[in-house]
């Protein structure tokens, strides 16, 4: 593929609920810009997109996958993101590096839980949002309904239906593109333009798409007003800003399965979505291709044949195989790699990435996701990616032993692929802790684990490092004595313990007055006693949520006091008997929970109901 202007490129992240149709239809795409000669399908196994074993055996997306294609002189990097919410670091990757979201559901459905954060991201990132009503051709489906469920949820006066189905007999008869004034039929995925239709659902979106372009521009409200049609430039001309800045939405309906409408959605794109040229810019870094060179790593893979690949998005300069490979993080360089482009898991040698492209790096051993790669001369640092943190931990259990520093190895490579997953040793247990985004996400690590490293381990809960604590104030003498000629060894501390809320541990001195302790004394003391509290009385866990105030300290003169402090504390811990109500602490977990206005209020009478009843 040839490369192409940062005003001809389009990034755009498909993203949306798991099991909508989003491989699908980039398939569709991919197949309509002859970017691949067969059509994949998801049930098949034989898509472009989902090409890793683990998404073959799912039939899902399992972390985003990369692929550009050619469309009326245009190039378009789609980046496939995970609709799971397991694998939801991949759709932090996709809409890093792209300047346009594509957020996919199915026709018939409301607005899906997927769909909100694919648009709640867009919307953080400030980047363009699209929306693809696809499966209109199936059984038992309402494009219109789920239009209006969407429209309902974000504002309708932001809503602008470009593309949308005319039916007869609950089948689709024709997709009617309202920007142009144009309706084609479909058969065997080829478009044939027929006469205009028109029903009551069509006039509906023609005056609302009319009544939400003009609201950008005067001119155009003024024809609006008095009835008259708009010409396509004057569309173009109204919707581009707006659309750019995530201020309206354009709709296309489409069938991924069978391609109809998908070139109407390529055509949209091309013609609507900010190019790199206008949007990759960050700060005050144009994205220009003769400027310095400022690139994000927003994914990085492991391949067993080609090894580490770090994906990056070109914001200024270029990236050729002779620029040496400035991190901003390390301000090491090292050599710049084989320099490529993907589709899929397919790799093809390039000798450029220009400004606004997509492409990857091969063998950069001091880059790691959310790095820049920049000039030596000119060291900026770009915005990293946001993940979401890792909720769901699980110790690891080795099968064979021996393998444990072999399993180490592999996870840690695995989590630098993937920087949704935390994997450590937690040294109160002694047991190797793997933590990740849901059970299916720690389960896909389990078999990469297995298939690129060759060690099996099971998953199992992990152990609970309780604490404990007292429950009532109490004041404690340790005293300490030893004569074993020349200087003997004696002293009295005089302390009391109360109740703290939290986890801490509080050590005072204030109460000690003049001068009657050297100061010197005082760390001496608080170190000892937190040795002395690294072990409860009930079962041995350490003990947190304690006040230590040290009131009163007699020793000996000439007695070294770092040296017999920490026996007097030794000392004092065995008297913290039982007489202060030790107690043992279970785990808690703060948790905030947020549902629509509507859910609530159901929920709530639904439990003053069964109240009622009880």
């Amino acid at each position: 593929m040839k490369a192409y202007n940062a005003k001809n490129i389009r990034n755009i992240a498909v993203a949306g609920h798991g099991g909508k149709g989003k491989t699908t239809l980039a398939e569709a795409m991919l197949y309509l810009g002859k970017a691949t000669d067969r059509l994949g399908k998801v049930a098949d196994g034989n898509t472009v997109l989902d090409f890793d074993a683990e998404e073959k055996k799912r039939k899902t997306s399992v972390s985003t996958a990369i692929a550009p294609l050619e469309w009326k002189n245009n190039k378009v990097n789609i980046l496939d993101t995970p609709g799971l919410f397991d694998f939801a670091g991949g759709l932090s990757e996709g809409i890093r590096a792209a300047e346009s979201v594509l957020i996919v559901t199915g026709a018939g459905s409301g607005y899906d839980v997927g769909a909100e954060k694919a648009y709640k991201a867009a919307n953080e990132r400030g980047i363009a949002k699209f929306f693809a009503i696809t499966r209109c051709d199936a059984e038992n489906t309402d494009f219109y309904k789920t239009f209006d469920a969407i429209a309902e949820e974000i504002g309708e006066t932001k809503f602008c239906p470009m593309v949308v189905p005319y039916m007869e007999n609950d089948a689709v008869a024709a997709y009617v593109n309202i920007v142009t004034g144009k309706a084609y039929s479909y058969k065997g995925g080829k478009a044939t333009e027929i006469p205009m239709p028109s029903d009551d659902n069509i006039e509906r979106m023609t005056a609302l798409f009319s009544e939400n372009i003009a609201a950008f521009d005067e001119a155009l409200l003024d024809k609006f007003f008095e009835g008259e049609a708009f010409t396509a430039d004057e569309i173009k001309n109204a919707v581009l800003e707006p659309i750019a800045n995530g201020e309206l939405y354009p709709v296309f309906a489409c069938s991924g399965l069978n391609t109809d409408g998908v070139d109407l959605l390529l055509d949209g794109i091309v013609e609507f979505a900010p190019s790199a040229a206008d949007k990759a810019g960050e700060g005050d870094i144009a994205c220009d291709e003769n400027g310095e060179l400022a690139a994000i790593c927003f994914k990085t893979v492991a391949d067993p044949f080609v090894g580490k690949m770090s994906f990056f998005k070109v914001v200024s300069g270029k990236i050729t195989p002779d620029v040496p490979a400035y991190c901003a993080r390390t301000g090491e360089s090292e050599r710049m790699g084989k320099v490529i482009t993907v589709r899929g898991g397919k790799q093809e040698d390039t000798a450029v990435i220009p400004a606004g492209d997509i492409g990857a790096v091969t063998k950069l051993s001091g880059f790691k996701t959310g790095d820049t790669l920049c000039s030596a001369k000119n060291v900026v640092e770009l915005a990293p990616v946001k993940f979401p943190a890792p909720c769901l931990s699980m110790a690891v259990k080795v099968r064979k032993k021996g393998e444990e520093e072999k399993v180490a190895s592999g996870l840690i490579r695995l989590a630098e692929e993937d920087l949704t997953i935390s994997f450590k040793t937690n040294t109160e247990t002694r047991e190797q802790v793997l933590s990740g985004l849901g059970e299916q996400h720690l389960d896909v690590i389990i078999s990469k684990l297995k298939s690129k490293f060759g060690v099996e381990v099971d998953l199992t809960v992990p152990k609970v490092a309780y604490r404990e604590t007292i429950r009532k104030t109490v004041e404690k003498q340790g005293r300490h004595k030893k004569q074993s000629g020349g200087h003997g060894q004696f002293g009295d501390v005089y302390i009391r313990f109360e109740p703290l809320e939290g986890e801490d541990f509080v050590f005072t001195s204030d109460e000690v007055v003049g001068g009657a302790v050297p100061k010197n004394f005082f760390p001496a003391v608080e170190k000892g006693l937190r040795e002395s509290i690294a072990k409860g009385m009930i079962a041995g866990y350490p003990m947190v949520g304690i006040k230590a105030a040290l009131t009163s300290v007699l020793t000996i003169p000439l007695t070294p006091p770092k040296w017999h402090s920490r026996l007097l504390l030794r000392s004092l811990s065995r008297t913290l008997s039982p007489r202060q109500l030790p107690q043992s602490l279970n785990p808690t977990e703060h948790s905030r929970l947020i549902c629509p206005t509507t859910t609530l209020v159901i929920s709530w009478a639904t439990s003053q109901s069964a109240a009622a009843v009880l």
